[in-house]
């Protein structure tokens, strides 16, 4: 008798999950602004989306409908304090992605940038008021010695 091995399973995944007071519209705009695809929805009673799931690369959120008018936090400086993070293998992917969103509507916080870090990226609010950015800094990955010898 021949065995396979079972596949490994990581010890842990994140996912980010957001509802979107029009989940039907997020889940096209998603996908024109930054590449995300469908891969699976299903619909709630009142029209709108009880459960979508959204993949880009290795990338997965979920969606749904905001059928309780969840509060989106103020801006205060360059963010609301939170918000998704997308790593990309590129520059040329983040100038891209940047380009997309604000021709979609997004709003521009960060222009494509690099940090002091190693990172480039940028950040765009969408139009339900989220906060995305896209880099190419893997995060937990090391970068090198960034601190300031000096202080």
């Amino acid at each position: 008798m021949t065995t396979t091995p079972q596949q490994q399973k990581p010890p842990a995944s994140l996912f980010l999950y957001l509802a979107y007071r029009d989940a039907t519209a997020a889940l096209g705009w998603l996908g024109t602004a930054f590449g995300f695809e469908i891969t699976m929805s299903a619909p709630d009673d009142k029209g709108g989306v009880a459960h979508a799931e959204l993949r880009v690369g290795d990338a997965s959120i979920i969606v749904f409908s905001d059928d309780d008018g969840c509060e989106r936090p103020p801006r205060r400086g360059f963010t609301i304090g939170f918000g998704a993070y997308l790593c990309l293998a590129e520059q040329t992917d983040v100038d891209q992605i940047h380009a997309r969103a604000v021709a979609a509507g997004a709003v521009s916080v960060w222009q494509p940038e690099s940090t002091e870090w190693g990172n480039y990226r940028c950040r765009v609010v969408d139009p339900e008021g989220y906060e995305w950015t896209f880099g190419t800094h893997r995060p937990g990955e090391p970068t090198g010695d960034w601190s300031d010898d000096d202080a």
